[in-house]
């Protein structure tokens, strides 16, 4: 490949990577551009996961073998198997040298020589592939995890030329992988809660929207829980911000802890102290058996004076929610009707009858509650 087609495959692939969106769309930019790059017919892009001490497979494309699949879930080796990814790289480092890629062949190492092949030679063999070339991601100065690029049987052999050009693939990807992981930071703060680690209110308007969505077209039940911690106040003004903080904190732990009675349902923060778990799927008894478990738990804290619980599902008698912004306003009435009568259970909306007083305040609302919590509400 000339020079000026190597030029254009970098910029592909940095466009690739640019124009993803979350992860795996990143991690398919960048191991397509490489295949392409090379001229392969198989990539895979893999981390290195210390913790664990594998290197995971994030993607596979191109031809992939029988059990390959494009995003493995359970794909990873131990790293022992590949020690290259650990060991070499340190020393080559160590002496001062890069982390420059390497050849190997179904008959044994090729171009560059890492000193470790037989695992990689093994796996050429059984997947009928007849040549690779291996580039390390290094990301912030460590080892990140690898590049690999294969050919078929029959296929011309990676060189020298094309290990260096894998190298410089690498570090485009290392690139493209930072710019990723610093967009999804970006993405996580600005849906998180930064006192409790919950999703914020926002990620709620998102995931609510959605979730109606849903509902209109296919009749999935979405129960909302909106949660007011009582004595915040007070804790505030005898025994300081920094131990309201922490009763914050504490229920914030309490939330998640019940939502995950309810599998995909997400635990937030509204703000000041009001909290929310919205369930898609589970029928409204399942989600009332867990804010009846937060009403308890929240009443057991040191700190606090327990929990005023409402809510709405639209598996309850409470007519058509055709909007996020009605479901809302019915938990939030549930929510106010148990601070009102002091429940130390949930209050649930449509549970009391045709008439119920929940859905009559939700729907009429007296102007002081509208403009009360009109930070809260979408206007019409």
């Amino acid at each position: 490949m000339g020079e000026d087609k190597r030029l254009a495959a970098v910029v592909a692939l940095a466009q690739g990577m640019a124009a993803a969106h979350t992860p795996r769309e990143s991690w398919r930019a960048a191991a397509l551009g490489a295949c392409r790059a090379l001229d392969g017919s198989f990539a895979a892009l893999s981390v290195w996961e210390r913790d664990l001490g594998r290197l995971k497979v994030l993607v596979n494309v191109g031809e992939r073998a029988p059990d390959e699949e494009e995003f493995p879930e359970t794909e990873s080796y131990p790293v022992h198997q590949f020690p290259e990814i650990t060991e070499f790289l340190h020393e080559r480092w160590a002496g001062g040298g890069g982390p420059n890629a390497w050849v190997e062949t179904a008959e044994g190492p090729a171009a560059g020589r890492p000193g470790y092949f037989h695992q990689r030679v093994a796996a050429l063999r059984r997947r009928g592939r007849g040549c690779c070339v291996v580039a390390p991601v290094v990301l912030h100065g460590r080892a990140w995890g690898e590049l690999y690029v294969a050919r078929q049987v029959g296929a011309p052999v990676f060189d020298r030329g094309d290990a260096d050009f894998a190298t410089v693939l690498a570090s485009v990807v290392a690139a493209g992988i930072a710019q990723t992981e610093r967009l999804e930071e970006a993405r996580r703060l600005a849906y998180t809660d930064a006192l409790t680690g919950l999703a914020n209110r926002r990620a709620v308007d998102v995931r609510l929207d959605e979730a109606i969505e849903l509902h209109r077209r296919e009749g999935v039940v979405v129960s909302l829980v909106v949660c007011d911690l009582n004595g915040l106040k007070r804790v505030n003004d005898t025994r300081g911000h920094a131990v309201g903080d922490r009763l914050l904190e504490r229920f914030g732990s309490v939330l998640s802890l019940c939502g995950a009675m309810l599998p995909g349902t997400l635990a937030a923060r509204l703000g000041g102290d009001e909290f929310c778990l919205l369930a898609i799927g589970p029928p409204a008894d399942d989600v009332v058996k867990a804010a009846d478990e937060l009403c308890r738990r929240a009443a057991e804290l040191e700190l606090g004076e327990g929990v005023a619980c409402g809510v709405a599902s639209t598996d309850e008698p409470i007519g058509p929610v055709r909007s996020a912004r009605r479901l809302f306003r019915l938990a939030d009435a549930a929510q106010y009707r148990a601070k009102a009568v002091r429940a130390d259970k949930p209050v649930v909306a449509g549970r009391e009858g045709p008439d119920d007083p929940v859905v009559r305040l939700a729907d009429t609302p007296p102007p002081e509650r509208a403009e009360r919590r009109a930070f809260r509400g979408r206007r019409p």
